[in-house]
């Protein structure tokens, strides 16, 4: 090792001896302080499907850490499941955990001056939570995915997660019977792995390769492969070289591999949730990216991968097509992959797509001149409703223009109860308020009231639009990330029953038909509702960045 390691900070001198005594009780040997020392944290637990089977590619981490002659100490971070958390008071909890865990794993790192780290998680929120810690601590870093689930089978069809909860809709409307209900709930999940369609949790898996933050090819490995061990063996051995190469994060995530980020995300049509990641991760990095970046690339990136919930495929249809570097190849015929741009495999994005093959199924991945749509499947709204943006996906929806009357409620419980008593009529703008950042607080998403809309066949005929946020799952036109929220006063929250709202998907505008003075007479006898927050939650809505800026802790 040519360069002095941070550990030596720890490791070297006489008076340095307590430290090293106490890294002896934990099984280290006097050749062990001479080697880099790797942290390898982990999201294990046994709540969380995704990360159930963590421990085993853990140890494959340690294994490549040690043949490649460094010293792998683990450590762990909290998980949320947010499947589990959907639908009630612990989807609150779900973004602030993203924040807690990027904190968290700052802190061990820093505490004991760990000279590089790889970072194994899996699900929604701790993705992004690990790779605003590397871009934080920007020591060498290298992200481990647990691999996605694959899809579960009922009566010859390939179903996941979000076939249960429009299930839910479709049962409540009469249109199945609870034991259909109970076949497709026992079927959908059959192991470990992140869930099986293009949510969340694999599209931020997907994007974090996309930055050149986890190998080649290893993001759509599912969960159950010999492969997954086998990359994650590739990961430790290589952290190492990446301690030698001193090569860092914001060495690799720079302004170009954000881009790169984002149109791999166009072109699947991710998560809408992935925009508020990846300004986060960006802002923890010192890069400048903005929502005007995503819709200038939402002009020039077509979509062409139609991955569950956008279409009939799953991530282990994308990892048989080729992966990621395959559809990077395949975006590079439209100039829109920057091949200078490093990544954690010590090369740069150039040589990573010329040695890739070209999609090797066609009917996953489209070429750009034949695809499903010409642009890009997330677009961010503007209009006098969101002056600050609003992103919408149209990956899972035929409707690119509405208009109606709105039906307004002031939380997701009160709007759940009311599509689930069919409440709402055809026609219908489904207004969710106050369930911002600041106003949830902690900007819930909602995919039991999405998949509800759905399951009762009202996905084309309603649109939905909040200050929240919804799941990868949601299909249908559903605007979020309104910004300014409903509690700073956002125009959403001037709204009343019956306002017309129009949303113009190819326009990018989303209106209310209310004049600037209307609007603002309506600002003056406006005020906040009243709550009483403690704990995490308090601390969060007293931070929270706007969804336009990717709701961090400021």
């Amino acid at each position: 090792m040519n360069r002095k390691l941070r550990s030596r900070e720890v490791l070297e001198g006489y008076h340095r001896a307590p430290h090293r005594a106490l890294l002896r009780a934990v099984g280290l040997s006097e050749s062990d302080f001479e080697k880099p020392i790797i942290g390898v944290v982990s999201s294990y637990d046994e709540i969380v499907p995704g990360h159930v089977h963590l421990r085993r590619i853990v140890e494959a981490v340690k294994e490549g850490v040690r043949e490649a002659g460094g010293v792998p100490l683990e450590f762990n971070t909290i998980a949320v499941c947010d499947g589990v958390a959907m639908g009630h008071v612990g989807m609150k909890y779900s973004l602030v955990s993203r924040e807690v865990i990027a904190d968290s794993v700052e802190i061990v790192a820093e505490a004991h001056r760990l000279d590089g780290i790889v970072l194994v998680g899996n699900c929604d929120k701790v993705v992004p939570g690990m790779l605003m810690a590397a871009a934080r601590l920007n020591i060498p870093a290298i992200y481990v995915n647990g691999g996605p689930m694959l899809p579960g089978s009922y009566r010859d069809r390939r179903i996941d997660i979000k076939d249960v909860f429009e299930a839910v809709g479709s049962f409540a409307k009469g249109k199945i019977g609870e034991d259909e209900l109970r076949e497709i709930e026992r079927k959908a999940c059959p192991g470990p792995g992140s869930c099986a369609g293009l949510y969340t949790a694999n599209t931020m898996n997907i994007l974090a390769e996309a930055l050149g933050m986890s190998l080649p090819y290893s993001s759509t490995i599912p969960a159950v492969s010999g492969r997954r061990l086998a990359a994650a063996r590739d990961a430790g051995r290589m952290i190492v070289k990446l301690v030698e190469m001193d090569l860092k994060p914001r060495d690799i995530m720079r302004k170009e591999a954000f881009l790169n980020a984002i149109a791999v995300d166009l072109a699947l049509g991710g998560s809408t949730n992935t925009v508020l990641h990846l300004l986060a991760i960006a802002h923890e990095a010192d890069v400048d990216l903005k929502l005007d970046d995503f819709d200038m690339l939402q002009e020039k990136v077509p979509y062409i991968c139609p991955i569950s919930p956008g279409g009939p495929y799953y991530v282990v249809d994308l990892d048989e097509a080729g992966g990621v570097p395959s559809l990077m190849k395949e975006l590079s015929k439209i100039g829109v992959i920057h091949g200078d741009v490093m990544t954690v495999a010590g090369k740069p994005v150039r040589e990573i797509v010329a040695e890739a093959e070209y999609p090797r199924r066609r009917d996953v991945v489209r070429p750009v001149e034949d695809p499903i749509l010409k642009s890009g499947a997330l677009v961010i709204l503007r209009g006098n409703l969101a002056p600050e943006g609003a992103v919408v996906k149209t990956s899972g929806t035929r409707v690119r223009k509405f208009r109606g009357p709105v039906k307004v409620y002031d939380s997701e419980e009160q709007a759940v109860e009311a599509v689930l008593r069919g409440e709402i009529e055809p026609g219908t703008v489904l207004v969710i308020r106050y369930e911002g950042p600041r106003g949830g607080p902690g900007m819930r998403e909602m995919l039991q009231i999405t998949a509800a809309i759905v399951g009762q066949g009202l996905g084309e005929s309603v649109a939905l639009v909040t200050d929240g946020r919804f799941s990868g799952a949601t299909r249908g036109l559903m605007v979020g990330h309104v910004c300014p929220e409903a509690y700073v006063g956002g125009p959403i929250a001037l709204l009343k029953d019956g306002d017309i709202v129009e949303i113009d998907v190819d326009k990018r505008t989303i209106n209310v038909e209310l004049s600037d003075r209307e609007l603002e007479e309506r600002r003056r006898t406006w005020t906040p509702p009243r709550r009483e927050l403690r704990g995490v939650l308090k601390k969060y809505a007293e931070k929270a960045a706007p969804a336009s800026r990717g709701a961090y802790m400021e």
